[in-house]
């Protein structure tokens, strides 16, 4: 009597009939597809010993049912991605979810050079210059309303310039009468000196350290010829041609200070009440 010859799990004879080796124990074909195969995550199927498996985070596939979520295309030899366990081929995912480019309007790829700002989206190479048309890339650069402007466009064209030296000013400065100058060029019209943080003044438009503007234009005091410049609360008196600073303002002969009281002329000399009477 011949040896037996059956499967391990319905135990027919597999004489005659295709069968598979598991761990040294033969199975026919159904017992095996039942007892060893995977299910489709797709149709829920059993995926037989001779059908293509593809295999995806612990989920299993027959290659027919391996397949983009939105436009149907098979993913076997495709690259793709996953978006919420629905399996997406490259263009139905950039087109639902990458970004477009705001210049050309097209899909920036994932893992393209792009460039974002305020919102929008840019391929690398789309970012450009609105006045030279050049990248901008990873240079600084200045926005304008809708367009975007790389630093020395910007500059040459809407930067305020120096009244001065006609130069840009790229940063700090000053404004006198309503135009802007560096700092280094806002000097004195007569010495050359800074005048940014000081208190100047000015003659026909022209700005004048004080000491320049007492010097060249103020007028001298009676008593002790230097500039009466009015500036910083100084006060000073005033009678005919003639002016003298306050603590100048003194009797010429006793020195007592005539301020607030009454005086006499005498020629060049101003006298107190008491010493224009000891005349």
């Amino acid at each position: 009597m011949a040896d037996r010859f059956d499967c391990d799990n319905c135990k027919e004879s597999l004489y005659g009939r295709k069968y598979i080796q598991s761990d040294d124990s033969p199975y026919c074909i159904p017992c095996y597809d039942s007892l060893f195969s995977n299910t489709c995550d797709e149709c829920k199927e059993l995926i037989g010993h001779d059908a293509r498996e593809l295999f995806y985070e612990d989920r299993h596939y027959h290659e027919h049912c391996f397949r983009c979520f939105r436009c149907d295309r098979s993913l076997a030899d495709e690259p793709f991605t996953s978006q919420d366990d629905a399996l997406l081929c490259n263009d139905c995912y950039c087109n639902e979810f990458s970004s477009k480019c705001v210049a050309c309007d097209k899909i920036v790829m994932p893992g393209s050079r792009k460039l974002e700002y305020g919102g929008s989206t840019w391929h690398e190479g789309c970012f450009i210059c609105h006045s030279c048309e050049q990248p901008i890339g990873s240079k600084s650069f200045i926005p304008d309303k809708d367009e975007h402007y790389c630093v020395p466009c910007y500059e040459d064209k809407f930067a305020p310039r120096c009244t001065r030296c006609k130069k840009v000013l790229s940063k700090g400065g000053v404004t006198y009468r309503d135009e802007p100058w560096h700092k280094e060029c806002f000097v004195c019209t007569s010495c050359k000196t800074q005048l940014a943080g000081q208190h100047f003044t000015s003659r026909d438009d022209s700005p004048y350290c004080l000491k320049c503007f007492g010097s060249l234009y103020a007028k001298k005091c009676e008593a002790c010829s230097k500039p009466i410049t009015g500036f910083g609360g100084g006060k000073y008196i005033s009678f005919e041609d003639r002016q003298w600073h306050q603590p100048c303002f003194t009797c010429s002969q006793c020195s007592v200070s005539l301020v607030g009281a009454g005086f006499f002329p005498d020629g060049e000399k101003i006298l107190c009440r008491e010493c224009h009477t000891n005349l």
